[in-house]
């Protein structure tokens, strides 16, 4: 009998996380504790997913501004031009705070008319009425101002982050920028601060004559005085946790799945595939922002979340093979073109429209967008039916 429900996902209530707690047993008691009180079933290649926030709160990792202050300054001898960056409260702007307490004269660098992840700075409408040509063209602070005012809020948020960013010290200079270079007329000191292009900036500047080039994801990649780190990342997908203290991104999250993996299959019997998930890959269509702060959607998975779907496109085969059928004998037929794919590759017309995406990406974009990021204390999803298809029976 075909299975009457494809793909559902559960946000997981747990208790409030601290650190030196021991978060793989919290997640299997968390997740035990709502098959008992909801009534249903765990499966063989089920997913879970946990938030990283959860990862990292439990292993403590934090640094505070003056360890970021001190690895800047060992790392920097003088002026700083900072490339790049996204705005935000919650990610940067602490970050900048820390670069503050360096000494150091700050070159900030912001791209425009948005950030890299799709934050606006300015209306573009506007922008092109001015002639502004975003690829060449070096805006000032001041010339920000005259052309396009003394306060410019974000649709969302309602902040000017230009005057925020601006406010945290009198060392910092502000510059609307999009090629890099430009920084190399006010420092050949450079901290790239930007996410997912931050190698092609880093190259560009290397290859321009910079004499130091660092990027946020190497700052704090060793402990400093017993701070936390992360080795792989950095500051990179940090978040603010005090008004003095940042949370990195989690580390050691290949063994952490692993231990969660093998303690659901002592207790429930089950094969469960297992994830930390941070921010999803998707684009807000209103305020055209793209949600992944994160340097990565997952930082740590189990082998069975590796590749990509292997799907064929349902609707273009019905439209085209089985075109003139009936609806049983579509159904059969349908069935029956699915369990032929298992092993090999779905290529050509079959897979039409199917976006090769990482199964990790999807499944942590569903994973943040059940859980979000406020007060629903479901930091735990779990997902089931991701793997079946049109064919799977009971």
């Amino acid at each position: 009998m075909m299975r009457a429900l494809g793909t559902t996902a559960r946000g997981i209530r747990t208790p409030i996380i601290k650190e030196g707690d021991d978060l793989p047993q919290i997640v299997v008691e968390s997740l035990l504790k709502a098959v008992e009180s909801e009534g249903f079933s765990l499966h063989d290649n089920d997913v879970i997913g946990i938030t990283e926030s959860l990862v990292a709160r439990s292993q403590g990792n934090y640094v505070t501004l003056q360890d970021i202050a001190k690895d800047v300054n060992e790392k920097f001898e003088g002026d700083i031009a900072l490339m790049f960056p996204i705005l935000s409260r919650n990610r940067f702007s602490v970050i900048l705070k820390a670069l503050a307490l360096t000494g150091k004269k700050i070159h900030l660098f912001l791209n425009y008319p948005s950030d890299e992840v799709g934050n606006s700075l300015m209306n573009i409408d506007k922008m092109d009425e001015l002639n502004i040509n975003p690829y060449i063209d070096l805006l000032t602070e001041k010339d920000y101002r005259k052309l396009f005012g003394e306060k410019v809020e974000h649709k969302f948020t309602g902040i000017d982050y230009i005057s925020m960013y601006k406010e945290i010290s009198d060392n910092i200079i502000i510059y609307l920028a999009n090629d890099p270079r430009e920084a190399l007329k006010y420092s050949k000191e450079i901290l790239v601060a930007n996410i997912h292009e931050r190698e092609r900036t880093k190259r560009i500047l290397k290859n321009a004559g910079a004499k130091t080039v660092y990027g946020l994801d190497e700052i704090l990649t060793e402990s400093i005085d017993g701070s936390g780190y992360n080795a792989d990342y950095g500051l990179l997908g940090s978040n603010k946790a005090t008004e003095d203290k940042v949370k990195l991104f989690p580390r050691d999250c290949k063994e952490f799945v692993i231990k969660v993996q093998k303690s659901i299959k002592e207790s429930t019997g089950k094969n469960i595939e297992v994830m930390v998930y941070g921010d999803g890959a998707f684009k807000d269509p209103v305020g055209k922002i793209w949600e992944l702060a994160d340097p990565v959607v997952s930082p740590g998975f189990t082998d069975g979340l590796l590749g990509t779907p292997n799907e064929i496109k349902i609707k273009y085969i019905a439209d085209n093979d089985f075109k003139g059928m009936s609806s049983a004998e579509m159904t059969d037929e349908m069935k029956k073109k699915i369990k032929a794919k298992e092993g090999k590759k779905v290529e050509g017309n079959e897979n039409l429209g199917t976006t090769p995406r990482q199964i990790t990406d999807l499944l942590g974009s569903l994973c943040d967008l059940i859980s979000g990021s406020g007060d629903k204390g479901t930091p735990v999803v779990l997902v089931q039916g991701y793997f079946d298809n049109y064919a799977t029976e009971y």
